[in-house]
């Protein structure tokens, strides 16, 4: 299968999952950091627009937080951005709608990527951009509407409201009946094959769950390790450990949302969607920027795959950039020795290729990287299969 991933630059790397090594060999990536190297002496105002182009699959929130950063470092030089909150709310809905509508059923049961007329009206009315034939000074439509009749008709079979409800009491033993009482139709038909197919991994740790915008201290500390350790974009550990983020690590999630199997992760992913399309969605997601020392200035985004994060340094005399640090949630999750690769190393290398191709296509259908993927054997010499990352 061909490795090229519609939306995906080419720069953007890849990763190779091997299961049943031990990490760190189970999992390696050839991802680069690309805003180190473009970044530097761009001036201010290109950087933002750059980043957005550079990490074009999730180029919103990059922008967003690209302009965040740099009003943090120099406020007298660049305002913040407007509607940060609403924006962020549109794209990712708009993301998770995209992921389970066409990687699940790939990935979950290995079928053609599919989604409703109703699903392809929902993704329209989510763009955020007007039409060629609105004036810069309509409004946007609103898309809630439609995506809650999306939601109620196409993806859940019931109500959006009720479905929530019932997953805050009582999470994985909610998506487990749900999913079981649907099998015959649509995503739920998806969550039951994923559960009963590939679904034997440990919880994740609520202690590894990333949050280090829930403190202003928590962020210096951040910041100043990123200053100070240029590897640590790649490779980043967070007090010391490996650590995970996602739609279940928001600063916003009920106490109790963990722990998790990554197959009640999907749960979750849905249960973010639903928040995000039913009123007071727009304060689900959490977003900000600080000063972290002399003209640098660290902007966090909560978005789709988990937490973004941009550091930048400037120069106001020449108002160009001296450095810019980006970590996205891929890195975090995919990290050689965290969440996903420890998983790796517990799935039999002697499975037979359709079973262990549905285990590692749960473990990425829950975790969502934002690159393609292949899989290789223990003891082969090259990947027996090449899996897209995204469609």
């Amino acid at each position: 299968m061909s490795p090229a991933v519609q939306g995906v630059s080419p720069i953007a790397g890849a990763l190779r999952l091997t299961p049943g090594a031990p990490p760190p060999m189970g999992l390696t990536s050839t991802r680069q950091d690309w805003a180190a190297r473009v970044g530097q002496g761009v001036p201010l105002a290109s950087l933002p627009g750059l980043m957005a182009s550079l990490f074009n699959l999730c180029s919103h929130a990059h922008r967003a937080c690209s302009q965040l950063a740099l009003a943090a470092a120099v406020p007298d030089l660049q305002a913040a951005p407007t509607e940060v909150g609403e924006r962020l709310r549109r794209e990712t809905a708009l993301e998770h709608v995209r992921r389970i509508g066409l990687d699940w059923p790939r990935l979950l049961v290995d079928s053609a990527p599919q989604l409703s007329a109703r699903g392809v009206s929902a993704l329209a009315a989510l763009h955020p951009a007007p039409t060629p034939a609105q004036t810069p000074t309509q409004a946007v439509p609103d898309p809630w509407p439609a995506l809650r009749g999306w939601l109620q008709h196409e993806l859940l079979d019931m109500p959006p409201a009720d479905w929530l409800a019932a997953w805050q009491s009582d999470g994985p033993d909610w998506l487990s009946t749900w999913s079981r009482r649907h099998a015959a139709q649509g995503v739920a038909a998806l969550v039951a094959v994923a559960q009963r197919s590939g679904d034997g991994f440990a919880p994740l740790s609520p202690l590894n769950a990333l949050r280090p915008h829930a403190e202003p201290a928590w962020l210096g500390q951040l910041g100043d390790r990123l200053a100070g350790e240029p590897t640590l974009t790649l490779r980043p550990q967070w007090q010391g450990a490996c650590a995970h983020t996602g739609s279940w690590t928001r600063l916003a999630a009920p106490p109790g949302d963990l722990p998790l199997s990554p197959w009640a992760l999907l749960g979750s992913r849905i249960a973010e969607l639903l928040r995000l399309a039913l009123d007071g969605g727009e304060a689900w997601l959490h977003w900000g920027a600080i000063s972290t020392g002399p003209h640098r200035g660290l902007a966090w985004v909560e978005m789709a795959r988990g937490l973004l994060v941009h550091q930048i340094e400037v120069d106001p005399l020449s108002q160009r950039v001296l450095a810019c640090r980006v970590v996205a949630p891929t890195d975090w999750n995919f990290h050689p020795e965290g969440e996903v690769a420890q998983r790796l190393a517990q799935i039999d290398p002697d499975l037979p290729q359709a079973e262990m191709a549905r285990r590692v296509n749960l473990l990425v259908a829950a975790f969502d990287p934002c690159v393609p993927f292949t899989v290789e054997r223990l003891a082969a010499a090259r990947p027996q299969r090449q899996v897209v990352g995204h469609a």
